[in-house]
């Protein structure tokens, strides 16, 4: 895959821009090219306060800031921000710059590349709150307890995922769902915890939490009322965001109930301007179960947001809820996630396969990980699962690229090769069974993106060991009925086209 230059600049050629349009340049010569440590994919960099005028010269001392590598640069593009969007200081404007590297063993077919890892919409300006650089993970009250919750719960949630481990694995969101709240604001227009099954409030429930190390989340809706008709924050967005600062929440999940008819693009955005100006960072995950394509323009409003219905605890729902927020796989990125909704592992509705398949997709597809069953009192399967290292490592990997579906066949296509690029030029590879039997399946080099001659080394991530040292051309397992085996291909020569 080559580079197309779509600007040349001389690196001492002052280069004046504005907030329309991102500019999309390459150095002529280039002195030197970068590729983030972390891994290949496309990256968002701050660098700096400065006039709208630059050279390029400044833009590579700045991306040296950044620990950045030698190797090849594809595209730089670089967009100055109004100054009203950058944190409401009407005195700076923030360059971002955005390295597009190739993937050094990927064939230089772009049609392939582009059906398998398409990037183009991918970090593309995200919410400026500085969170989310990779999906959250956590816990949340709905699947499980529905409106049955109180603080005890919340509490007792917070203790099982230290006591557990889970927390030490990244789980550190405690996200208390719908019913919190009373039906009605107070008498200043304020929303009021329920006093019966929150008595200490919201804010004591958050140092709690916080006492644990951990971070609470709470719930809110852009409408007149939340699903369970408790009160909404449409048109309060400032108040709440607000008042949820002061009581030191970390996250907000935001729904679409009772919207009065409004178009999603407007009820949520004042949401986020609210959030920024509270003074806290606190993660807006935005839940408009993927009615109006929110991944189309929620980039610049939230940090995730829900691509479908809701999941329920069945095999059926799960399937199709992979295979739609699959499609949206390129607009995800550091900042900003597809949400396919939150795990059902452990809640009693499928198999163990079924549910460790659940998790490797999840997983793969960058999905965020919010447990939804009781982790009170969890199996030892359904903490096997959730606490799997290596799995949530490849959700958690800094290139932050969201994995997808790049082969069926079979019997209505039951049999899947998802896939996707981790950082260190390696591939996470799931082979997915959703047929009736047992069978083997293979992944072959041209469906991944690898030059035919690419050897890898395959790491099985449910067995924790190494299955095969070279691998060339293509790989095959057995997989059951209904399960999904998950790995990872790291080349042991590669081709990278030039």
């Amino acid at each position: 895959m080559s580079c197309q230059p779509l600007m040349t600049t001389r690196p001492n050629e002052p280069m004046s821009l504005d907030s329309s349009s991102p500019r999309s340049i390459s150095l002529d010569p280039p002195p030197f090219n970068w590729l983030p440590l972390s891994g290949i994919g496309h990256h968002n960099f701050g660098i700096g306060s400065r006039s709208n005028v630059v050279t390029m010269q400044e833009v590579v001392s700045q991306l040296s800031l950044w620990s950045l590598t030698p190797l090849r640069l594809c595209v730089l593009t670089i967009k100055v921000l109004k100054p009203s969007e950058d944190y409401g200081n009407t005195s700076r404007s923030l360059f971002i710059a955005r390295v597009l590297p190739v993937h050094p063993y990927l064939q230089s077919n772009e049609k392939s590349i582009s059906n398998i890892f398409d990037t183009s919409k991918y970090g593309i300006l995200q919410i400026k709150n500085g969170l989310a650089d990779t999906p959250q993970m956590g816990w949340n009250s709905w699947n499980f307890f529905a409106c049955n919750i109180n603080e005890t719960v919340i509490k007792e949630t917070a203790d099982a995922l230290i006591s557990t481990g889970l927390a030490k694995l990244g789980y550190i969101y405690v996200n208390i769902d719908d019913c919190w709240s009373e039906t009605e604001r107070d008498s200043k227009g304020q929303l009021v915890h329920d006093p019966k099954t929150f008595p200490s409030g919201i804010k004591a429930l958050s140092n709690y939490v916080h006492s644990k190390g951990l971070k609470l989340g709470i719930y809110s809706d852009a409408g007149a009322f939340t699903c369970q008709v408790r009160a909404g924050s449409l048109f309060h967005e400032y108040d709440d965001a607000a008042l949820f600062a002061s009581w030191g929440v970390d996250y907000l999940k935001y729904d679409n109930c009772f919207n009065l008819g409004i178009k999603p693009e407007k009820r949520y955005p004042p949401m986020r301007d609210a959030l920024n100006a509270s003074g806290r960072a606190i993660f807006y995950s935005i839940c408009e179960w993927g009615e109006d394509d929110p991944a189309s323009w929620a980039g610049k409003v939230g940090n995730s947001w829900r691509t479908t219905e809701d999941i329920n605890d069945t095999w059926a729902s799960m399937t199709a809820i992979a295979d739609i927020n699959d499609k949206w796989a390129p607009y995800a990125g550091p900042g900003g996630w597809n949400d396919p909704d939150m795990l059902e592992v452990g809640n009693g509705g499928m198999t163990y396969t079924e549910y460790r398949a659940h998790f490797s997709i999840w997983a793969l597809m960058k999905a965020p990980l919010l447990v939804g069953c009781d982790v009170r009192n969890m199996t030892a399967e359904t903490f096997e699962i959730l606490s799997n290292e290596e799995v949530i490592a490849v959700n958690q990997d800094r290139l932050g690229v969201q994995g997808r579906k790049v082969h069926v066949y079979g019997h209505d296509n039951c049999y899947q090769v998802w896939a996707g690029p981790l950082s260190g030029n390696r591939l996470t590879v799931a082979l997915w069974n959703r047929c009736s039997k047992p069978s083997t399946i293979t992944a072959k080099w041209d469906a991944l993106g690898l030059d035919s001659s690419t050897s890898v080394s395959v790491r099985d991530l449910w067995k924790h060991e190494f299955v095969l040292p070279n691998s060339v051309g293509s790989f095959s397992a057995h997989v059951d009925s209904h399960s999904c085996e998950m790995y990872i291909f790291t080349p042991q020569t590669a081709t990278a086209s030039e």
